[in-house]
């Protein structure tokens, strides 16, 4: 029959086949005849999608960075989309419009307004290094966007591949970058050294420390040896005074035991002479002659001695006398001979 078509479609499309004005059917993976001069029929893909997208936004301080990412997406409600967007298809499959694309740039229009007034508050340098938090701004954007719910599609991600500035301030920033290392790197290398310096001055403190803790120590030694040695002389002296102490006892008991010594043998002495005083009174009165005469040690040469100095008392009543050698030599040997036997000889 002329106008009668037959078309089929994956079950990955969802499709409207309206008659009329009307849906006579609807689903996923549909195949059909169809009369083609009342017949509409719209295709509407369910696969999920990622959409790429690149723009570019200026900063806070008057720099445009580029951002560069996709947005993955699928559609949720085929025939919302269907009443917004124009998915009809001829015969044989294809679309008579593109409304995909037109799908396309409203949901990466709603991306980057999203994210035009978080990239307008941040400078440069912040803004290269903001991946996620613009994910996150976008993807939290997205998910409740009006326009987005009217087009009935889910967001399923948002992926930010770079943030990047133009090539003449990427030049300037690697150069400020790599300035910047090598005044990190040179300042490392100060604080190297610096914490060198400092461990040396400790260990120098420390042994100066140690050395003033030895001398301290060598200083109580010292004091203690000194404290020692006074003790020992104190002790020393004080003996020597018990010594010195015991010796002058010693000595004044000696010097007691000498004058008593002393006064017995005086009084000895005396009691001596009193008795010698007695024994000799008797004789006090006598004549030495007589005493000298009743002497038993008396010899006959001390006799004749006194005969000669009696004769010499009395020489000037004496007229002549005559001693003979021989008269001497008698004597002399009667005297020798009473010496020797007064001598046991």
């Amino acid at each position: 029959m002329l106008g009668i078509r037959h078309i089929r479609f994956d079950s990955m499309t969802y499709v409207l086949h309206y008659v009329n004005g009307q849906i006579k059917r609807e689903g996923r993976g549909l195949a059909f005849f169809y009369f083609s001069p009342n017949s509409s029929i719209m295709a509407i893909p369910m696969g999920s999608n990622d959409l790429p997208f690149i723009f570019s936004e200026p900063t806070f301080d008057y720099q445009m960075v580029s951002i560069q990412g996709q947005v993955s997406y699928k559609i949720a409600n085929p025939k919302l989309l269907a009443d917004v967007l124009d998915f009809v298809v001829n015969h044989k499959g294809e679309y008579k419009k593109n409304d995909i694309e037109n799908l396309n740039q409203r949901i990466i229009n709603e991306a980057q307004t999203s994210i035009a007034s978080l990239i307008h508050e941040m400078k440069l340098k912040q803004a290269i290094r903001s991946a996620k938090i613009i994910e996150a701004k976008i993807i939290d954007v997205l998910k409740v966007s009006p326009l987005i719910k009217m087009l009935g599609i889910d967001i399923l991600g948002v992926n930010i591949l770079a943030v990047s500035a133009t090539p003449e301030m990427s030049r300037a920033l690697e150069t400020e970058t790599r300035e910047q290392l090598q005044q990190e790197a040179d300042h490392a290398i100060y604080e190297r050294r610096n914490f060198a310096v400092e461990q040396e001055r400790r260990i120098k403190e420390s042994e100066l420390n140690t050395e003033i803790l030895v001398e301290e120590k060598l200083k109580q030694i010292a004091d203690k040896k000194m404290q020692s040695q006074f003790e020992q002389a104190e002790n020393d002296r004080k003996l020597k005074e018990i010594e010195l102490a015991a010796e002058i006892a010693i000595e004044n008991q000696r010097a007691q035991l000498i004058e008593q010594k002393a006064a017995n043998n005086r009084k000895e002495a005396d009691s001596k002479s009193y008795v010698n005083e007695m024994l000799l009174k008797p004789y006090k009165e006598m004549d030495w002659k007589v005493l000298m005469a009743l002497s038993r040690e008396g010899s006959p040469g001390l006799n004749i001695a006194l005969a000669f100095r009696e004769l010499a008392e009395r020489a000037d009543t004496i007229g002549q006398l005559n001693i003979t050698p021989d008269l001497l030599q008698s004597i002399l040997q009667q005297n020798n001979e009473g010496f020797h036997r007064g001598h046991g000889h």
